[in-house]
């Protein structure tokens, strides 16, 4: 009887072992690597092919897509978090196909539960991936991270070179302007997604902490002859990350692979290499291998000869005209009817290109992802600074030209003037009282000068901008919001005196009107977390942000700072923790050389944290703040334990990467863009 049940018992083992085969083999790791897609098991339809090579999404075709998913299909069951976490990486390039480039819809990467993308006659539409009909529905269960090189009307973008993560709809969850972050400069760069330049991308997804990250780096040039490895080159800081849980969105079976869209302007979009992995990190493209897209072919240099032949004489014949129609439209500018009411507040071009001397680049003052801005002298010997905006759209601009006006109509002495607008097609011109002195960030992070500011300055400019948030909070006619409160945005005058400028994100209300939750922005370090959770803005938010701009100003830090230690590179937490060992005077900023007065500093570091409290009720406000400044009221006692204060949402293995790459004083983070319901 006993060897009888012992048989049983050995049988029984064998089942167990060879079911937990079965099972693991349906939720395990899938993986492949492909140089030569000639060679990947691929289902292509549209424009897409493999036939030199590399993955073709795009050609020449109007109108039309390309797709190409891997065949197989892959299991995302809901066996443990993890089942749902995959890595991916390939490396892309985009060539316009239009001379001066012009540039296309865009392409991205897939994760669907069909492969059949294609909707019928509006198949370019929503980058091959959705149409009219299915373009925001939690029926598609799809995942696409966009790199759109398009400002599409149907799709609201706000930038034609951007990354973006979609959910079940072409607006985007979250996206960004594209860039990359290079660790030696310590800032993000500017990366053009159709530069005709390969790119590598990698997209990492955690099951278990549900954060989506997405990372960009440009291809070395040339091409590596030896062997080098993709992870080389990765940077540790990802362009995008964001927390998102896919269990909610894939099926049990979905598919993986690649979309793209011509509409009336064509490029060549092309997979160079790719590497994909479930369950686990993808295996790093060697980037020796990656193969060059294919050549344009060379034609008959007839049509060339004969083109220039005919454009050299059409030249010579209407260069007279030319000359005219140039010097005509030189300054030629946009003004519709409705414009009239706001005359006094606009500027003629011809005096502003004057006035900046040509918009020459001797002149510029800065730049950044919505335009330059340029030095200028008014024939009455007035200092300006004026910031060029290209847009592509008419849409809500007579709205905006409203606020501007609103705006201009703002006057308080630690707010930088807007003295006036000019519009020509396709751009907009804000005029700008001059600041001679720059921005405080300089002052604060900037070698050359972090030794200019004093303890009394440092106190009188947050006692500056303090009194302009309460003008815009409760003495103006409307509620105005900043929404973009910190040191770069503090400009100062001659007098080293702060003032509050670019209103570029600024929102007006009504007194008592309830406000819709919108996009996020803003940065990170100063967003409040009910911000960052609802997308709603009130004044308290803009208190959370004063709040983060105390600390900076006393103690010299960014409100998050990777190249600190752990326990310091929250700003906020670190202060806190200070606090609470009664060492408080330890965060003031050492480049003061003791040089400041004790208690003024812990009545700024109270008031910072207490303007940083997690919930909106407990921060006070602009009013409550001014009297705290002036000493006219005591600042309530606070509690040091930081469950209490809206620490930045930066989760654990984030900080570490970030801790462990960054080489330089000067990080900072790029601005996050989080969608509630539109861009």
């Amino acid at each position: 009887m006993a060897g009888v049940i012992g048989s049983m018992g050995f049988w029984m083992t064998i089942i167990v072992y060879m079911m937990s085969l079965v099972l693991a083999q349906q939720d395990g790791d899938h993986q492949f690597l492909h140089y030569d897609f000639r060679k990947a098991d691929l289902a292509c339809d549209g424009m897409a092919n493999t036939d030199d090579g590399p993955l073709h999404l795009t050609n020449d075709t109007v109108g039309s897509t390309g797709h190409a998913f891997h065949k197989t299909a892959i299991n995302f069951t809901a066996s443990s978090p993890t089942s749902y976490s995959f890595s991916t990486e390939f490396v892309f390039a985009i060539f316009p196909l239009q001379k001066p480039p012009v540039y296309s819809h865009g392409m991205a990467f897939v994760i669907s539960p069909t492969r059949n993308l294609r909707y019928g006659n509006n198949q370019n539409s929503g980058l091959g991936i959705f149409n009219e009909t299915h373009k925001n529905s939690t029926e598609n269960h799809i995942l696409a991270v966009e790199l759109d090189t398009n400002q599409g009307p149907e799709a609201l973008d706000e930038s034609d070179n951007h990354v973006g993560i979609d959910i079940n709809s072409i607006f985007s969850f979250a996206y960004a302007n594209a860039s990359y972050f290079d660790s030696t400069k310590g800032r993000n760069k500017t990366l053009l997604l159709a530069g005709r330049k390969s790119i590598i991308i990698w997209i990492d997804y955690d099951g278990k902490e549900k954060l989506l990250n997405v990372t960009l780096a440009p291809v070395p040039s040339p091409k590596p002859e030896s062997p080098r490895l993709s992870s080389s080159i990765k940077p540790r800081v990802p362009l995008l990350s964001t927390f998102v849980n896919l269990s909610e969105v894939f099926l049990e079976t979905m598919y993986v692979g690649f979309s793209g869209s011509t509409g009336s302007v064509r490029s060549n979009q092309y997979i160079l290499g790719w590497s994909f992995k479930k369950g686990g990190k993808a295996e790093s493209l060697d980037l020796s291998q990656i193969l060059d897209p294919p050549k344009p072919k060379s034609g008959s240099k007839l049509p060339l000869i004969l083109g220039s032949t005919i454009a050299a004489i059409c030249f010579l014949v209407i260069l007279g005209g030319l000359v005219y129609l140039y010097k005509r439209k030189k300054y030629a500018e946009v003004l519709e009817q409705w414009e009239k009411e706001y005359s006094p507040q606009r500027y003629s071009f011809k005096n502003l290109y004057r006035a900046t001397k040509g918009f020459r680049e001797s002149q510029l003052l800065g730049a950044g992802g919505f335009g330059k801005v340029y030095k200028g002298e008014l024939p009455s010997g007035t200092q300006i600074a004026v910031k060029r905006v290209y847009h592509d759209a008419e849409q809500g601009m007579k709205q905006y030209v409203a606020e501007i006006a609103s705006m201009g109509r703002l006057r308080h002495r630690n707010l930088v003037q807007l003295l006036g607008y000019c519009r020509r097609k396709g751009e907009l011109l804000l005029v700008y009282d001059y600041m001679p002195n720059g921005s405080l960030d300089d002052y604060l992070f900037t070698k050359n000068k972090m030794r200019d500011l004093t303890w009394s300055q440092r106190l009188n400019i947050v006692k500056g901008v303090a009194s302009a948030l309460l003008y815009l909070h409760e003495e103006w006619e409307q509620v105005v919001l900043h929404r973009d409160i910190k040191a770069s945005n503090i400009l100062l005058d001659a007098d080293l005196n702060g003032r509050l400028g670019d209103f570029g994100l600024a929102r007006f209300h009504d007194r008592g009107q309830n406000l819709e939750a919108t996009r996020v922005v803003g940065t990170i370090g100063y967003m409040a977390p009910e911000l960052t959770a609802m997308g709603v803005t009130t004044t308290k938010t803009d208190v959370y942000a004063f709040g983060s701009f105390i600390l900076e100003v006393v103690c010299g830090r960014r409100p998050v700072d990777p190249e600190r230690p752990v326990e310091q590179m929250i700003l906020l937490k670190w202060v806190a923790s200070c606090g609470s060992r009664d060492s408080l005077m330890q965060t003031v900023d050492s480049k003061l050389e003791g040089g400041f007065k004790a208690e003024e500093a812990k009545m700024l570091l109270k008031l910072g944290m207490l303007c940083s409290q997690s919930n909106p009720e407990n921060r006070p406000s602009m009013r409550q703040i001014i009297q705290y400044l002036e000493g006219n009221a005591s600042i309530p006692k606070i509690s040091y334990d930081t469950a209490g204060f809206g620490m930045p949402n930066i989760s654990n293995e984030r900080v570490t990467q970030m801790t462990a790459t960054s080489s330089s004083a000067n990080f900072s983070f790029e601005d996050v863009t989080v969608l509630f319901g539109g861009r």
